[in-house]
């Protein structure tokens, strides 16, 4: 009775070994995908002046003229360092392109455009999901920079209305990282415990 007893515990052990084993493998898998994800986009935030709705929508139109503007700059691009090495060549370029749309909506606010690293949450957009994380970010703040912000991706194009979010994440992602922006973060655990560990890592 105990040598059967022994053999269950034995094999359940078994199980469990190798169930942790898949969970892991699949989890270093995933995190390898939005490790991909993260290297290989040049993301774009834009922060309004305030939160007031003229600002809001003002910030609306910044974003326009900015994603605009970035089709043609970044259209020749072939990488996300290519793509951040001519936003900073051209950052007064985008500088003048925000400032001459709030001086036409009658406003006098000035503009920063940077290009640095930040932290950010998962975010879905229509066709595709990105990790959380510390991305390379094309950052454009009006005025005091105290509004609610938008994002999104300037390279590949995702913000261009005539390109799709998933064929312009292909071209630049490999398998892992497709398979991560291809997810629903509704019935991934895995995006959760990868904010949650790039919370903890990025806080130390």
């Amino acid at each position: 009775m105990n040598k059967k007893k022994d053999f269950m515990l034995k094999n359940i052990s078994v199980a469990i070994a190798l169930a942790l084993s898949v969970c892991v493998y699949a989890f270093e898998n995933f995190q390898s995908g939005c490790e991909n994800v993260r290297d290989s986009v040049l993301r774009l935030h834009v922060i309004a002046n305030s939160d007031s709705d003229a600002d809001q929508q003002l910030k609306l139109r910044v974003r326009d003229a900015i994603i605009e503007t970035g089709a043609l700059i970044f259209n020749e691009c072939d990488s996300k360092e290519e793509a951040a090495e001519i936003a900073k060549e051209q950052s007064a370029y985008l500088t003048e392109t925000a400032e001459r749309v709030i001086r036409e909506s009658g406003r006098e606010y000035g503009v920063s455009v940077e290009i640095g690293k930040e932290i950010y949450p998962v975010r879905t957009y229509e066709n595709a999901t990105l990790p959380a994380g510390e991305y390379l970010s094309l950052r454009v703040v009006i005025g005091e920079g105290a509004g609610r912000n938008w994002w999104c991706v300037v390279f590949p194009p995702m913000c261009v209305s005539a390109a799709t979010e998933e064929q312009s994440l292909e071209t630049v992602l490999n398998g892992e990282g497709m398979m991560v922006v291809n997810s629903d973060p509704k019935y991934e655990v895995r995006f959760k415990l990868v904010e949650w560990w790039e919370r903890i890592f990025n806080e130390r």
